[in-house]
């Protein structure tokens, strides 16, 4: 929340708690990491025990992850976080890396095994398939993940579809189901085509664990509040209908340009924070 003072952010943080909403989305490297600050500043005070606490790691590598780890942790003022999730899982490369011997997945095992996270998941935006060779390279491992959040809205459906391709596999799995980007950033309703509560409500009709929105102000929290209060599962009338008014505008990945572009990836214009490839390999290199 970068467009907020401390003092705002703090009290939007505890008014959607308040509100009954109990799923708080961080990241490591959100706001250069005063996003967990602040975070760890609104839980004070008895707000901590209202909370499902979601935090994201860059890091590829067993010490880049146990690094980040431990400063989310003191960011956020807690000894153990609900859920940790393993960030942008972008590339065909990122699961061979997480899995490596030397690799992320090692440091939050090892994290899980003290005490200091519940949960292990995965998140990424860019393409259903990379979704499902982590899952795939992760079985490989025997590991199954509790969680995998993915881009859930009404255009994903007619585009490199993570509801088509990548939910029904969660589901099979019994895998927590975290949605985001339900308005994309605010991008889908540049379309035209939907409004913001057609939008939640769609990405609430799915079968998701979760849906993620953004909120950045007391504006936005009563919108999700009403989306909540107003919600009825879609008909497929309703259904179909909005995906027929969004076809053509989702065509080409438009107004998803998270899934088209590298303008989303925080790893790709930082790749330093994901830290080094593996030993072997590093060998290799000419």
């Amino acid at each position: 929340m970068p467009s907020l003072t401390e003092r705002q952010a703090i009290a939007l943080v505890r008014a959607a708690l308040n509100s009954g909403i109990t799923f708080l989305d961080n990241c490591w490297d959100y706001n250069q990491g005063v996003s967990e600050v602040r975070m760890g500043k609104a839980l004070r005070d008895g707000y901590r025990g209202k909370a499902f606490l979601m935090t994201k790691i860059d890091g590829r590598s067993r010490t880049e992850a146990t690094k980040q780890l431990e400063q989310s942790l003191q960011r956020l003022q807690v000894d153990c976080i609900d859920l940790v999730q393993h960030h942008e899982v972008i590339r065909y490369e990122d699961p061979d890396r997480i899995f490596n011997e030397a690799g992320a997945h090692q440091a939050l095992l090892d994290a899980r095994q003290v005490g200091k996270l519940r949960f292990i998941g995965f998140t990424g935006h860019k393409d259903p398939s990379i979704h499902l060779y982590m899952l795939e390279v992760a079985e490989q491992h025997g590991f199954r993940f509790d969680a995998v959040q993915m881009p859930l809205n009404v255009m994903d459906a007619h585009y490199r579809s993570f509801e088509k391709l990548v939910l029904p596999k969660l589901l099979a799995e019994s895998i927590g189901v975290l949605g985001m980007k339900s308005l994309a950033n605010g991008l889908i309703l540049r379309s035209k085509t939907v409004t913001p509560i057609e939008c939640l409500h769609y990405a609430l009709s799915l079968p998701t664990s979760v849906v993620i929105t953004g909120i950045e102000s007391i504006e936005l929290l009563e919108q999700a509040c009403e989306a909540v209060r107003t919600f009825k599962p879609l008909t497929e009338e309703q259904r179909r209908s909005l995906l027929d008014r969004t076809a053509a505008a989702a065509a080409r990945g438009r107004f998803e340009p998270f899934k088209t572009t590298s303008l989303f990836d925080g790893t790709a214009q930082n790749p330093q924070w994901l830290g080094e490839e593996p030993p072997e390999i590093r060998k290799l290199a000419p």
